[in-house]
């Protein structure tokens, strides 16, 4: 794509064949060549297999035609043009290759080298260097200049990133890493300074990377065509030897990587270009936050023990297998059949997921399987299979490029999805509108070269209000879209529905006292959403984590219907998925009450088809969510679960609560990397595998399947499949899977939506989105097209219900939390890196109202405490606030931010309402309780596993 930009709009224009068939002829090199109009010169001559030498054009940057070595003849023309921003036209004749050419070419690389460090067998970037390709290129075997008097060799390098390191030193100016800022992230930090000897990149004003705008993507390390922008790791292990593609296992976006290694070192973690989720870009956490995977703290042999107040016992797998199975089947025997159950991972592959939830069925014989998904996106599942017919997101991301309004609900992407969220900057660059609905003021607001028409702040709790106040004003001024209500929906439904949203107490007006959200803005939104053109909506754990969280899902997907926004590239509806995997783990049956692809356990054809191929008899009745486990733990009649890859006792809402039903447990069986906090309640902890140790697949927000392979052998000697299919055998139940290959055959052969796939099909592809059958054999973009899965559009009145957790003299304030984009999660994996260099600890963000009342500054320790619980944080004072709400994020198990969330959930789904929390903070000089009963028992345990593993 070198070159291949539209030149009115600078807007990337793909692939020849997505362009116009105006088609234009010119002759390079004596060769006639037949190119989209547009086309630069150097794309033109790269189709025709002829390479023009280059230094600062690349294929994932707009032309900037600084270097002067891409130069060539034009008849006709005076001078020589640079290629890489001359477009082609009608006849042109161009040679690339001519003495006078050459000459020029060696004396522009002979001046790049007189003034560029003569240090090439020590530089990280011996041999894969681009300067030295092209000084190979153009024949240049000498220098006739001395080094310039005024030069940068003497400047000091940049070593304040943890990741990468900048040497000015090395520098040509060919200002790739300044476009690839702008153009791939978006964030704006690099510059050139000043002019002439003295120019130079610098990092915001004149900072180090550390302290500038950088958020450590990547994206000028890899434009970089020298060693001036090196990652640390290749400065340490030099070039990788070969490499190996995979999916990231970090958020759900599945960015694509080249996992790029020397023997079974990982060197650095490239951003794969062909990767169709992100394009060939990608964030701090998976481009650089690799190094976890070898970490001294991985857990790498099995160990059991009789009682969580004993040390641990290392022990072969078989052994632990047989432990395990020992004591689940003296538990059934004793409790009954259903008294045992296990939850799945969304940081698991897809096959592994499905196989655990195929254990619990087949090997445990009931329904308690449940998922993380439960805690951040079941509602999404609910309502948008009860509306539309389909529990999955509507679009791809490329649908953003063709955009005009989007409309983002409760979600933060440029730090929880950051790869998608420069994505949607570039968009909102080139001109889309953007209405935010947050409580918090977050970075996507305003940005370089753009901003949000409207920010509607509205309170914690109160998103159905809002959402039935935005299509009380489309219906009320008339702006619905007639035509696609009436050939795509339901019409009694409609009807229903229009009923119910008409009534006045639905108005902008009456529900501003409850949202907080002033009428006329609210108004002017709804106006921008239906006539703007194509308009989308996106949303994350904002609108899924509360009490009415499938309500909101609902009157999302209405107010879509009702503006005609499915079917088409640019509109719909479309969740961000907070884990890798958490799309995945639904599709492949991790709750109780469906068998994989979205069928319920009742339907006894359904039951029937699993029960022939898994020649086992199935129960038909739903099994227990997490919330029932933990209740039934309590009450005494759940007495095992197998955890994998989930750290509930620290991920899950009112950590207390959590923990007296973990430590309930006769039998917990944690299989994990690390040791976790859940871990501290285990009897058996089986070691798991990171992504770079294993194969399968991973589903993404987009619902694309793509491939996870195996970099390097796991360090404890299985991936997490072989583990389940290793515990199914000790609980009598043989699983004979060779390869994950032959699970994915499995699922394809009982699941419709996953009837086309299979590892080869992928290899071929690169990628599938689901549905991916006979009718869609190459997977399906965008969902909806013709008709909703579910045949007719379902409109379903959405009753406002406020929340139980409401404010009162003694909790005056609403918690909301979040996530922050240098850590993830529960920070098991970032916590381990060098991210912790960007956020240390969990802080509470206030308003400085809120702070001045309680004389809270800057720093202080504060004591957040609810009806749950109390923890202690330190303070931020910020107006990203709005007065009365507070925020804070999880990543760290000392800040016990879940020890003050409540038992409150999604009336459908039970999805914790992590978003409306009433507390109360005030100013302490201590720790809280809680937190020092975690330090006590996190340095107890760390030694019970430090001595265990000295006698192993």
């Amino acid at each position: 794509m070198i070159g291949y930009f539209d030149p009115k709009t600078d807007r990337d224009l793909g692939t020849p064949a997505s362009l116009s068939t105006s088609l234009i002829t010119l002759e390079i090199d004596g060769e006639q060549v037949q190119v989209p109009e547009g086309t630069s010169v150097m794309r033109a001559a790269a189709l025709a297999g002829i390479n023009i030498p280059k230094l600062c054009a690349t294929d994932s940057l707009k032309s900037f035609g600084s270097c002067r070595v891409c130069l060539v003849e034009i008849e006709g023309r005076r001078g020589y043009p640079a290629s890489c921003t001359t477009p082609v036209s009608e006849g042109m004749v161009v040679r690339t290759e001519s003495p006078r050419i050459n000459k020029l070419r060696k004396n522009v690389m002979e001046l790049y080298i007189s003034d560029h460090p003569l240090d090439c067998l020590t530089c990280p970037s011996n041999g894969n260097c681009e300067l030295q390709d092209m000084v190979g290129v153009v024949g240049l075997r000498e220098v006739r200049y001395g080094l310039s008097v005024s030069n940068h060799l003497h400047l000091p390098k940049d070593t304040s990133n943890p990741y990468f390191t900048f040497d000015p030193s090395k520098c040509i100016l060919c200002s790739r890493c300044v476009r690839a800022c702008e153009e791939t992230q978006g964030t704006f930090a690099l510059t050139i300074n000043s002019r002439g000897f003295d120019s130079k990149i610098s990092a915001g004003a004149n900072e180090s990377f550390m302290d500038s705008e950088c958020v450590s993507c990547g994206a000028c390390v890899q434009a970089c065509p020298t060693a001036t922008l090196s990652e640390n790791t290749v400065i340490e292990f030099g070039q990788a030897e070969h490499s190996v593609i995979t999916t990231c296992a970090y958020c759900g976006v599945g960015c694509s990587f080249k996992a790029e290694m020397k023997g079974n070192q990982v060197v650095n973690m490239v951003p794969y270009k062909d990767g169709k989720a992100n394009r060939g870009h990608a964030c701090v956490k998976g481009r650089f936050a690799f190094g976890y995977a070898t970490h001294q703290d991985r857990i790498t042999q099995p160990m059991i023990r009789d009682r969580i107040d004993q040390p641990w016992r290392t022990v072969s797998w078989d052994e632990a297998f047989q432990f395990a199975a020992s004591r689940i089947r003296q538990i059934q025997a004793q409790y009954g059949t259903n008294s045992v159950g296990a939850i799945t991972s969304s940081r698991c592959t897809n096959e592994e997921t499905y196989l655990v939830q195929k254990l619990v069925r087949a090997a445990f014989g009931n329904n308690n399987v449940d998922t993380c998904a439960r805690v951040c996106h079941s509602p999404t599942g609910y309502g948008l299979k009860m509306t539309l017919g389909e529990s999955a997101g509507t679009q791809d991301f490329d649908s953003v490029e063709h955009t005009d309004v989007v409309m983002v609900i409760g979600a933060n992407p440029t730090d929880a999805h950051p790869v998608f969220g420069s994505r949607l900057k570039k968009r909102l660059r080139q001109g889309a509108r953007l209405i935010v609905v947050d409580p918090r003021q977050i970075d996507l607001l305003k940005g370089p070269h753009y901003q949000a028409d409207h920010h509607l702040q509205l309170r914690p709790g109160t998103n159905v209000a809002f959402i039935n106040a935005m299509a009380h004003t489309i219906i009320s001024e008339g702006l619905e879209h007639s035509d696609f209500i009436a050939q795509r929906c339901d019409q009694a439904a409609y009807q229903q529905w229009l009923s119910f949203i008409s009534d006045s107490r639905h108005s902008p007006e009456a529900t501003e006292a409850i949202t907080g959200i002033p009428a006329t803005e609210l108004r002017a939104a709804a106006r921008l959403y239906a006539q703007g053109g194509n308009s989308a909506i996106y949303y994350g754990l904002g609108v899924t984590e509360h009490s009415q969280g499938s309500t909101m899902v609902t009157g999302i997907a209405n107010l879509a219907m009702l503006t005609g926004n499915f079917g088409r590239p640019g509109v719909g509806v479309n969740p961000l998925r907070g884990q890798n995997n958490v799309q995945g783990s639904c599709d492949m049956g991790s709750f109780p009450h469906e068998l994989p692809g979205y069928r319920h356990v009742s339907d006894s054809s359904v039951r029937q088809l699993f029960e022939q191929a898994w020649q086992v008899s199935l129960a038909d009745q739903p099994g227990l969510r997490i919330p029932n486990m933990f209740e039934a733990a309590i009450a005494g009649s759940f007495k095992a679960l197998y955890c994998q890859g989930e750290d509930i006792a620290q991920s899950d809402p009112n950590t207390q609560h959590v923990e007296a039903a973990l430590g309930s447990l006769e039998c917990l069986i944690v299989q994990d990397i690390f040791l976790n906090e859940t871990a501290k309640y285990a009897h058996v902890l089986l070691p798991g595998a990171t992504f770079l140790e294993k194969n399968g697949t991973f589903t993404n927000a987009e619902r694309r399947i793509a491939r996870v392979r195996k970099a390097m052998p796991p360090l404890a000697g299985k991936e997490d499949w072989q583990v389940t299919q290793g515990l199914a055998a000790a609980l009598g139940y043989t699983m004979t899977y060779q390869h994950p290959s032959e699970i994915m055959d499995e699922i394809a052969r009982l699941t419709p939506s996953f009837q086309g796939v299979s590892y080869a099909r992928l290899d071929e592809l690169g990628s599938i989105q689901w549905p991916c059958n006979d009718e869609h054999p190459l997977g399906t973009p965008v969902m909806h097209e013709d008709s909703f899965t579910i045949g007719q559009g379902q409109f379903i009145p959405t009753e406002f219900v406020p929340t139980e957790e409401r404010v009162n003299g003694r909790y005056p304030l609403l918690l909301t939390t979040g996530r922050i984009l240098s850590q993830y999660n529960v920070g098991a994996q970032t916590r381990r890196t060098a991210n912790v260099a960007w956020h240390a600890e969990d802080v509470l963000e206030l308003h400085p109202h809120d702070a001045e009342e309680r004389g809270i500054n800057d720093g202080d320790w504060v004591g957040i405490s609810s009806r749950a619980g109390q923890t202690v944080l330190r303070a931020r004072v910020s107006s990203r606030m709005q007065p009365g709400v507070v925020y804070t994020t999880f990543h760290h198990p000392f800040s016990g931010a879940n020890v003050i969330t409540t038992d409150n959930s999604d009336w459908a789904t039970n999805c914790p309402e992590y978003k409306v929390t009433a507390v109360q903070a005030e100013k302490v000089t201590e720790i809280s309780k809680w937190q020092e009963r975690f330090r006590h028992l996190d340095s107890y345990q760390r030694q019970l596993l430090s001595e265990s593993q000295a006698e192993a």
